[in-house]
């Protein structure tokens, strides 16, 4: 196409188009008139990108793949900028980008940008305000991806957790619901008897024994096979029915009870009230055993909740952070237990506040907390600890893994950087829990070595502006400028 009609289609392009006629001039000069057609690649995943493209028309859109299949991320029209873009460090493709309408582009290569920033001062000036925005929108879509990729793990790890407490309940509801018949059952029985006061008030006191401990007691199994027989032998002595031994042996009633029983009740008589005692132990345990599976099950749920922030604005916050902390030992318990690695939780009685999101915060910890038990052999240790440094709250945690090596120290955070397996990792938890510190202003320090390595994150104490004279200078230079 003739230089004259591209700097023409230059000057309506919306991004540029305040730009002097000299720069366009030099666009049309040093630039390459491209036509792409619908579903070119233009940038395939991993491969450099040589090109600055002045979109001109169509329509394209760059897909990011981290596990989880492909997710359109950013698109681009005409009057857009994309590629490659002077002063951005990006040198290889983080996804595919592919053609979705069919159009035109200019095309400046990379070893144009020197002059194309010394003689294009106004267009360098847009490529970078270009490059911030597009960087914020790759931030925002590395965040979340991280999120479902954590929030997929919490899931497991919490499918698991609630799977035991849940089987509990239903079990125990279930052998209620067999036994609620038969409870009905001896009580008519009982009712039938025609008891005297006397013999009802030690019937009673009894029976208060036994359910004053149903479900209470904990036995070795040596121990409670003793009592069974010891029972089972007084209700054979006694002509009453064996099998309700195990569930006597559950209680705390004695010998000595049952035998103030038999004074006053015998034969089919005492028969019926044992009987009737250990329908009325058994159902009052299984009623507490479905009530401490659904507390368990209340109390994840809720450790959930809080720990996702689901119910509460993004905004920030004081937050004592012995509650989050708390709360990832638990979101992770499940990990822990398949590696059997002990994790250590070792908070001060009283922490002050610190000023964070709390949903932002709670990545922080989770991310570290599973790259630490990642790290911890089988049979290992994971110590989390916290601690005031000045006008600092440092919470640190270590593993005893191997260590990171030195020779890539200096890459762990870089984005989409992993040693672990593929699939396993999208190389995102460390570098998004270096942005989320730097937006607390805080601090991210790593100390490594064999069986000890250590992250520590710093933020910066909830005291009004001027309480610590630090902590002001400190804000103070931290303020961009």
């Amino acid at each position: 196409m003739e230089r004259e009609r591209i700097v023409a289609l230059l000057a309506t392009h919306a991004a540029i188009r305040q730009a002097p006629p000299s720069e366009l001039e030099w666009l049309a000069t040093h630039g390459e008139w491209m036509t792409y057609p619908k579903g070119t690649k233009v940038n395939r995943k991993g491969e450099a990108i040589d090109y600055l493209y002045v979109v001109l028309s169509g329509r394209m859109a760059h897909h990011l793949d981290r596990g989880a299949g492909p997710r359109r991320v950013m698109e681009w029209r005409g009057g857009d900028l994309s590629g490659l873009l002077p002063f951005s460090r990006m040198t290889h493709s983080p996804g595919d980008t592919v053609v979705e309408e069919a159009g035109e582009v200019l095309a400046v290569h990379r070893s144009h940008f020197p002059e194309l920033v010394r003689e294009c001062p106004t267009i360098a000036a847009i490529c970078v305000h270009t490059m911030l925005d597009r960087a914020r929108v790759f931030t925002s879509s590395d965040l979340q991806d991280e999120k479902m990729v954590s929030l997929g793990r919490l899931a497991a790890g919490l499918a698991h957790e609630l799977n035991n407490p849940a089987a509990a309940a239903v079990r125990s509801a279930k052998l209620l619901a067999e036994l609620l018949p038969e409870a009905d059952r001896m009580a008519r029985e009982l009712g039938a008897a025609g008891l005297d006061n006397a013999q009802t008030e030690v019937l009673e006191r009894v029976r208060d024994i036994c359910l004053a401990s149903a479900g209470g007691g904990v036995l070795s199994a040596l121990e409670r096979s003793d009592r069974e027989e010891a029972l089972a032998a007084w209700l054979g002595g006694h002509g009453v029915s064996q099998e309700i031994a195990p569930a006597l042996a559950e209680t705390a009633v004695t010998l000595e009870a049952l035998d103030e029983l038999a004074q006053v009740l015998d034969g089919p008589r005492l028969d019926a009230a044992l009987r009737w005692i250990a329908a009325g132990c058994t159902t009052r345990s299984l009623v507490l055993s479905v009530e401490r599976t659904a507390g368990r099950i209340q109390q994840l749920v809720s450790a959930m909740k809080r720990f996702t922030h689901m119910d509460r604005a993004l905004a920030s916050a004081p937050l004592n952070v012995a509650a989050g902390l708390t709360d990832a030992v638990t979101m992770l318990a499940h990990k822990a237990r398949q590696k059997n690695v002990a994790v250590a939780l070792e908070l001060p009685p009283s922490l002050p506040p610190v000023v964070a999101v709390e949903g932002e915060l709670n990545q922080i910890w989770l991310n570290l907390l599973d790259n630490a038990l990642d790290a911890a052999p089988k049979h290992g240790h994971v110590a989390i600890s916290a601690m005031v440094e000045l006008t600092w709250l440092a919470v640190s945690f270590q593993d005893d893994g191997p260590g990171i090596p030195p020779e890539i120290r200096h890459r762990i955070f870089d984005p989409f950087f992993t040693t672990k397996p593929v699939g396993q990792g999208t190389g995102l938890g460390l570098d998004i829990v270096r942005r989320l510190v730097a937006q607390h202003r805080g601090e991210l320090d790593l100390d490594s070595r064999p069986r000890a390595t250590r992250f520590t994150v710093r933020l910066p104490l909830a005291e009004p502006e001027g309480t610590h004279p630090l902590m002001a200078q400190t804000r103070d230079l931290r303020e961009p400028r």
